[in-house]
């Protein structure tokens, strides 16, 4: 079944070009005949360093000198292709590919793990029992960043028979192969157990960065919880200089995504499977090859092991904490962007108010009417009402005006005087009660802003209770 899968899985693939190299690496009973190669493997050389004839042939070794253990790797270092690490690619040409997986005893089913996201380790011994093999998958890959595919992916093989490791190493730039090479060829004494390159490949994805990065994410925060909450945990040169709310929440994302990276709890797992994977070694491998050396070095992987782990879990809880202040953080800042928006809100709902009263008093024309109509109808009104014939005001002799157009006068003046008097009064009136509305409504739009900033703030000390899930305050101890 397997050997079916995997030629239908190969044939299916697309096949990329990366430049290919060789490492070998023997270790000797007699040290001096110890030795370390590596050099570009170019497609007529690459059956015969599979085969090992030609220049790849063993030399051959005085008597009572004997093959003590070794590595022999297939390497794509710095690998260029944008496809490289896509789903269904492969960077050996597939006749290169299937022959390298045969005659070096490789995992079958490697080739299914080529979609595979996040780091992923398997470890497990073949069925051959004449000359058993322990098998080695562990490979890293990502999806497209900038046009180009991440990762790196390694497959071994471990002959109980001869204590030989045989491979194939192939990652990006990013993912520090060329590092790990260099760390296993300056570790070439100890290349005895087949799972030195899985640690050393582990050791460097677990290093320094990941802590610096995780304390540049927690600067961060407190850069931003200085500028949402006024959290004072800063210098004032790390001050925001300016509260953009978009800016702010960009930064929130960008700060939440860096603390997302290499989440520690994929990484126990892997250190679970690793562990799991060297008992299986220590409990498979043959008693000449389980040297002093090769134990001592067993010992001290699972120390370093152990390391990690109890590294990660620290790191976990560290994550957890900027994870929920990040969250507390962003409740923050929607809770301002809707003040913002409720007293904008307000602040409209104020000024549609304030037009509507001014459109109710503000008609000048009508006013300038009015008083024109005030002034001037009551004269007009009086004159037609003396000039009927219900009234006599007849002129002397030699006289132009009567004598009783006084009465005229003493009517209208006072009767205009009343009307205009009345009219301003009215409209004083009518100020007064506009104004006492108007001051009603500003105090209205205060208090309802108040009562929820209130709730707001109420709201937000609420969710930035982290003592316990109960939001008590814990209490001292003695």
């Amino acid at each position: 079944m397997d050997d079916y899968l995997f030629d239908v899985n190969v044939d299916r693939c697309k096949v990329v070009e990366e430049r290919t190299h060789y490492l070998e690496i023997f270790n000797y009973s007699d040290e001096s005949h110890n030795s370390c190669e590596e050099h570009p493997l170019t497609d007529d050389e690459f059956h015969n360093f599979l085969d090992r004839c030609g220049a790849f042939e063993p030399p051959k070794l005085k008597d009572g000198v004997q093959l003590v253990d070794g590595i022999r790797l297939v390497v794509q270092r710095n690998a260029l292709h944008n496809d490289t690490f896509s789903p269904n690619f492969i960077s050996l040409p597939r006749d290169h590919y299937k022959a390298m997986v045969r005659k070096l005893h490789l995992p079958f089913r490697a080739i299914e793990g080529t979609s595979l996201v996040g780091p992923a380790f398997w470890c497990e011994f073949d069925q051959d029992e004449d000359d058993p093999h322990l098998h080695v998958i562990f490979r890293k890959s990502d999806v497209r960043k900038k046009g180009k595919t991440r990762g790196w992916e390694v497959m071994l093989s471990y002959s109980i028979k001869t204590g030989v490791t045989t491979g194939y190493v192939k990652g990006t730039a990013s993912s520090d192969i060329d590092e790990v090479l260099k760390h296993l060829v300056a570790c070439r004494a100890q290349i005895g157990h087949p799972l030195l390159l899985p640690v050393i490949i582990l050791s460097h994805d677990l290093s320094d960065k990941v802590d610096v990065r995780q304390r540049e994410a927690r600067d961060w925060l407190r850069r931003l919880e200085n500028a949402i909450t006024m959290r004072n945990e800063i210098e004032e040169k790390e001050v925001y200089t300016d509260f953009d709310v978009d800016g702010i929440n960009r930064d929130l994302v960008e700060c939440h995504s860096q603390v997302l990276w290499k989440r520690p709890q994929a990484y126990k797992e892997i250190i679970n499977e690793m562990k799991a994977g060297m008992e299986k070694f220590a409990a498979g491998v043959t008693s000449d090859k389980y040297t002093k050396a090769v134990k001592a070095l067993h010992g001290s992987m699972n120390g370093r092991l152990d390391f990690y782990r109890v590294k990660l879990i620290g790191q976990e809880h560290y994550i957890h904490t900027t994870l929920e202040r990040l969250h507390i953080q962003r409740q923050a800042l929607y809770n301002i962007m809707t003040q913002k928006e409720s007293k904008l809100s307000l602040e409209m709902a104020a000024h549609q108010r304030r037009l509507a009263h001014a459109s109710k008093r503000d008609s000048t024309a009508m006013k300038t009417l009015s008083l024109l109509g005030a002034v001037f109808l009551p004269g007009t009104f009086l004159s037609s009402v003396f000039s009927m014939t219900f009234f006599d005001f007849k002129v002397g002799d030699g006289t132009e005006v009567s004598s009783e157009l006084w009465v005229y006068f003493v009517i209208t003046i006072p009767l205009t005087l009343f009307i205009v008097g009345a009219w301003w009064g009215l409209g004083r009136l009518r100020e007064r009660r506009y104004e006492s509305e108007d001051r009603k409504m500003e105090e209205g739009i205060k208090n309802m802003e108040k009562d929820m900033l209130r709730v707001m703030r109420q709201k937000t000390l609420n969710k930035a209770t982290t003592w316990n899930s109960g939001g008590r305050k814990p209490t001292n101890e003695k």
